[in-house]
């Protein structure tokens, strides 16, 4: 928006409106005495619940004059602005900062500050509530206009959280390796009306054609840096509890793991077979034993990735290997009028384009040992739960077990099989 010199001193000749904003910067000796952090807030936080918009700073609001700031204060600026968005923005903001310069009257060169926000997923509240951008101001937005807007951003699921726009994406950001998985035996002539049929785009207000959250998930090669939080942070821990030391000093291994969602089951089932313990049983001859069934971690990690919530800002999936344990942190209350108790038995997705496309990508790489049973990375049959259960009672003489927190967070533990325990009952049942 407004991205070349001659496009934005255009928009500064013709002032504000919708999509600028304009703020002259104010020093007293060192001290920076405007804008203030609440305002800038406010301002970003009503571009950002909109559709989007440049704020530039260093040009005054009425006569349009490129006032400039001086090149040694830039950084102090530039902290004000983020410092405005992770501090006073609910949920916190990453605008587009870019430096440039600008001619004044004089034809000289001044520095100033370009601050673009795009229109967001999320609806964000500043210092003074939950504002709009209305014209050249910012307004508070009347009760039925928010809610509407949140239905609209899906936090009421009017339309699905993994079907909604992603803004700043464009239908490039799509890698067709990845995309092209899902075609299968037929031949493709309409890229576009494909993408749209699987969900995986979606046209916006202006009637350009954009990835969805499903679409980005899936068939871009780093999400992340569209949705930061979708990853899973993966942790092995020595020894049962974290009560006797620090977190850091009882990690043995610790992996952020990103990338497509395919990408994060298969590396997420690779990080516990690497960190698992092996025991062996006595028989004819040695039999490895396994703190874990892989089928089960393979089907908690699908569940986890294919059910959170991914609209809850700054969670992320968090998977905590100990020695006794596999716990699985999924963000998102269970959906519908599911319950704990009822997961074996009842099936819901909440991300219903995110579900379909795992049932339509092919197992690849290590997970074919994994779930040799099938061919795709994820079933509709509503039938993880039931194996989670059954093959964890069946290795580990335990109950995997599901925990509610708060209404937030899904927590699955899966206890660990006893190489030690099995040693000595099999000993015994030999003598």
């Amino acid at each position: 928006m407004f991205a070349t010199r001659s496009e934005l001193l255009e928009k500064i000749r013709l002032g504000e409106d919708s999509y600028l904003e304009l703020k002259e910067v104010r020093f007293a000796g060192e001290k920076l005495r405007g804008p203030e952090q609440n305002d800038l807030a406010d301002e970003l936080a009503a571009f950002a619940n909109s559709r989007g918009g440049v704020l530039v700073l260093g040009v005054h609001d009425k006569s349009r004059d490129i006032t400039g700031i001086a090149q040694e204060r830039l950084d102090a600026v530039e902290s004000l602005v983020r410092q405005s968005c992770e501090d006073s923005i609910k949920p916190a903001l990453a605008p587009l900062i870019e430096r440039l310069t600008l001619p004044d009257a004089a034809k000289t060169e001044k520095a100033v500050l370009r601050v673009e926000v795009l229109r967001s997923l999320f609806v964000h509240q500043s210092p003074s509530g939950y504002l709009h951008r209305v014209g050249s101001s910012k307004r508070p937005m009347q009760p039925d206009y928010l809610a509407r807007l949140f239905q609209q951003r899906s936090q009421s699921r009017i339309i699905r959280f993994d079907e909604q726009i992603v803004p700043q994406a464009v239908l490039d950001d799509l890698v067709p390796e990845l995309w092209q998985r899902f075609i299968g035996d037929r031949t493709l002539d309409d890229r576009e009306g494909f993408l749209q049929k699987l969900a995986m785009a979606r046209v916006d207000e202006e009637g350009v054609l954009r990835p969805s959250v499903a679409g980005v998930l899936m068939a871009c090669r780093h999400p992340q840096q569209f949705l930061p939080n979708a990853y899973i942070q993966a942790v092995a821990y020595r020894g049962s509890d974290l009560t006797a030391q620090t977190e850091v000093a009882y990690q043995r291994d610790a992996q952020d793991i990103v990338g497509p969602l395919d990408q994060q089951i298969t590396q997420s089932c690779d990080f516990v077979r690497k960190n698992m313990r092996v025991a062996a049983r006595k028989q004819e001859g040695r039999e490895d034993v396994p703190q874990f069934d892989m089928l089960a971690v393979f089907e908690a990690v699908t569940n986890a990735v294919a059910h959170r919530d991914y609209s809850i800002y700054g969670s992320k999936i968090r998977l905590r290997l100990f020695d006794d344990r596999l716990e699985i942190y999924s963000p998102g209350a269970i959906p519908n009028t599911m319950t704990v108790e009822s997961l074996a038995f009842r099936q819901a997705a909440r991300n219903e384009a995110i579900t379909s496309l795992l049932a339509r990508c092919p197992v690849q790489g290590d997970a074919s040992e994994i779930i040799a049973h099938r061919s795709h990375m994820m079933d509709k049959r509503g039938e993880g739960v039931p194996i989670i259960l059954a093959r964890t009672q069946r290795l580990s003489g335990k109950s995997a077990i599901y925990r509610l927190v708060d209404e937030t967070e899904l927590i699955l533990t899966i206890p660990a099989a006893d190489g030690m325990t099995f040693e000595r009952t099999l000993e015994k049942a030999d003598t």
